[in-house]
């Protein structure tokens, strides 16, 4: 029997107080779902308070990232060479879901009429998709004022935009911008602290969320559905194991040792449905592990928006699987055109509610045949999908830092061994 002392130790961890949190919430959801369903605005709470900081921290972070590589070419180098790992693995898992869809077809056997589909359910997300152009999106990128990018939509591409420019601009001042720079580092500890302290409250954060989950849905409510949540979970796990993994290995790590040395990460993430909830955590534990603060400053942030591997699997796989559903035959062009589309459409696609179904409903635009009020079929159990995208968004972004540091050879392998081979014990965290 566990001592008393113990107990304590292993509380003190939050790792595993977050694993309590998030059991409590499923007790919760399945015992009394009336009151469950009451709990969403603790895990509402808690990702509002995270999202209040990541637009600052991501700015603090890119301009220092910029300012301390010295050089403007190094700023593109590193640049250029995240942009080419992200679009390449991105299309790896926009491959994988649109793979794995044909070859287990969750949605055959559905037999549903698109007449009874409710198109009132995702006329915001429709709308918005459609609206959507080229020109638009450009627009949403270029902020109305600087503090706009801050203030405004949430974009986070407008966030990157601007801290790019500071930052270069910053970087051409040389010693001039000595004092600026050294009062964004400043601040950028204080925004790293409050997080920290924000985290204290992830336990409740990942009840609330999965407390209101389980009791909203509740575990037998989703009927046939459960092939595709099954169908997409397993296609995260062959990701991160079939795709990330050869990846880490071929530079020098396990991805395994990876996932068990961000575990507290992870299973933030899985509470709250969200990776920005572990922004901070990831960008510190991946600096200890023998990245360049510099390298991380700029891979990390920019692939919050660019290294959405979660996201372009659940894109292919449920565009098909809407197809499928309402007994849509799709050509293999027509599914070449969804690759293709969604390719584009995937990017820069956080930071915005609803980035998910907006982008899955602008990527069915390119097959008419298929009504976007299928996306009705997928409303209710998206928030479950949600972890798995999360999960392996987070997972991807702490891997690409790893890779292009060791690209650039400004990366401590002595330090990421020792670090993945001699892992603390969580009593002792």
């Amino acid at each position: 029997m566990l001592s008393l002392n113990l107990l304590m130790k292993l509380f003190k961890n939050l790792y595993v107080r977050v694993l309590i949190g998030i059991a409590l919430g499923v007790v919760l959801g399945l015992v009394e779902p009336d009151w469950a369903v009451e709990m969403k605005f603790l895990g509402d709470g808690f990702i509002a308070l995270l999202k209040m900081l990541i637009g600052p921290i991501i700015f603090l972070t890119v301009v220092a990232g910029i300012n301390n590589t010295g050089n403007m070419k190094k700023v593109g180098r590193v640049g250029g060479k995240a942009l080419l790992y992200f679009e390449t693995v991105s299309n790896f898992a926009l491959l994988l879901g649109l793979i794995m869809v044909n070859l287990f077809k969750p949605g055959k056997g559905f037999n549903v009429d698109p007449s009874t589909l409710d198109a009132s359910a995702v006329a915001q997300f429709a709308e918005k998709a459609h609206n959507q152009t080229v020109v638009d999106f450009i627009k949403n990128i270029i902020p109305k004022t600087f503090t706009d990018a801050f203030t405004g939509s949430g974009d986070l591409l407008q966030v990157l935009l601007v801290a790019v420019l500071f930052g270069f601009a910053l970087n051409h001042m040389g010693e001039k911008g000595k004092n600026i720079s050294e009062m964004f580092s400043s601040l950028s500890k204080i925004f790293f602290n409050m997080v920290n302290m924000l985290m204290f409250l992830a336990p409740i954060g990942a009840f609330g969320a999965m407390a209101f989950t389980i009791g909203k849905y509740g575990a037998e409510s989703f009927g046939p559905l459960l092939s595709l949540m099954g169908t997409f979970y397993l296609t995260c796990i062959l990701f991160v194991l079939g795709v990330l993994g050869p990846i880490a290995r071929y530079n020098g790590f396990s991805i395994l040792k990876f996932l068990k040395y961000i575990r507290e990460e992870l299973l933030t993430v899985l509470g709250t449905s969200s990776s920005e909830s572990a922004l901070v955590p990831l960008m510190e534990k991946l600096e200890k592990l023998g990245c360049s603060k510099s390298v991380v400053g700029l891979v990390v942030p920019t692939g919050y928006s660019f290294n959405l591997d979660g996201t372009n699997i659940y894109i292919t796989m449920a565009a098909v699987f809407i197809a499928q559903a309402l007994n849509i035959d799709l050509s293999w062009g027509q599914q070449l055109s969804i690759f293709l589309v969604a390719t584009l459409t995937s990017q820069g696609a956080s930071g915005v509610t609803g980035a998910g179904f907006i982008t899955l409903a602008a990527t069915l635009a390119v097959v008419p045949s298929v009504p976007v009020a299928g996306l009705a079929l997928i409303l209710g159990i998206d928030r479950f999908m949600s972890e798995a995208r999360a999960i392996t968004n987070l997972i991807g972004n702490g891997v690409a830092a790893i890779v292009v540091s060791r690209w650039e050879n400004d990366f401590d392998t002595t330090r990421l061994n020792t670090e993945l081979s001699h892992p603390v014990s969580i009593v002792n965290l």
